[in-house]
């Protein structure tokens, strides 16, 4: 019987019992076993206000340590580029839709406006890449943070606290949400870049633990971490967690090619960069390169 280590919020319990699901497909029992993070504790800042990395994991990974779980499911844009002493990520999920989504009120909509946002729309997100993006497209707009699980803060929205909110469209799909009454904007992530790894999930393990990697390896996406890992790469050499404004998203067409774009405000300023590749070896470097002499 493994046990699974998850947050408790109704996104984070679906991924566990997808896990779950996927395990019993190959033939596995396990449990759940829910632990509270910072990231849930703390409502009142955002991420970019936050100290340290981590927010949503550090203390799965702590219970991982003890040996009080087996392994834990995280969305993978949450986890740190550098995993803890003795800790690994041994399989990655397949990819639900990697964009953001614009969810506005219909008082809100101007339908002549970039993102059919009116002029000065009050605009809901906590993350520093969405925040530095959008005032690139928009500057006229107001940030405003916002916390909570997905379902809280599209009802934030609903009761008029904000004119617009931002969120991944993978969160709203697994969960099937209601956007009734509201108009949804699928953003392109090549031009709106999402945070690295945005859609996916990851299991992690203890190093040593080798009897549960092997099995995970059963259910493992090598396709989706051939992309990720470019991603996840690009992040680690900007040193970045949730507070680094960077997104990065690669993709690979029929052919086998890799697409990879990136975004992030540097000394103030919206910096782009993208790279088609045959291979994705050194790519990460090379967009990053980009990024910095753009």
């Amino acid at each position: 019987m493994l046990r699974i280590g998850t947050r408790g919020s109704k996104l984070a319990l679906w991924q566990a019992n997808f896990t779950q699901a996927e395990l019993t497909r190959i033939g596995v029992e396990s449990e759940l076993v829910i632990i509270k993070t910072k990231g849930d504790v703390v409502q009142h800042l955002s991420f970019d206000k936050l100290e340290g990395k981590g927010f949503f994991t550090k203390e799965i990974e702590d219970a991982m340590l003890r040996g009080e779980i087996d392994l834990a499911v995280h969305s993978m844009k949450d986890l740190p580029t550098t995993q803890p002493e003795g800790l690994v990520i041994t399989a990655v999920s397949y990819r639900d839709n990697p964009a953001d989504l614009l969810i506005i009120r219909p008082e809100a909509l101007d339908h002549g406006k970039v993102f059919k946002l009116k002029e000065g729309a009050v605009v809901g997100t906590s993350a520093a890449r969405r925040k530095a993006q959008l005032l690139d497209f928009r500057p006229d707009t107001v940030i405003k943070d916002i916390r909570g699980n997905v379902p809280t803060r599209l009802e934030k929205l609903r009761s008029g606290d904000f004119d617009a909110i931002f969120l991944a469209a993978a969160g709203v799909s697994r969960l099937g949400l209601d956007t009734d009454g509201l108009e949804v904007i699928e953003l392109n992530p090549r031009e709106f870049v999402p945070a690295p790894a945005q859609g996916v999930l990851a299991w992690q393990t203890n190093r040593d633990d080798m009897d549960t990697r092997l099995l995970l390896k059963n259910i493992h996406h090598p396709e989706i971490s051939a992309c990720t890992n470019v991603e996840r790469r690009a992040l680690q050499l900007m040193d970045g967690g949730c507070q680094l404004p960077l997104g990065v998203h690669c993709e690979r067409d029929a052919t086998g090619h890799f697409h990879a774009f990136a975004a992030c405000e540097i000394a103030g300023i919206m910096r782009r960069s993208r790279l088609s590749s045959s291979t994705s070896f050194g790519m990460a470097e090379k967009l990053i390169a980009g990024l910095k002499t753009a």
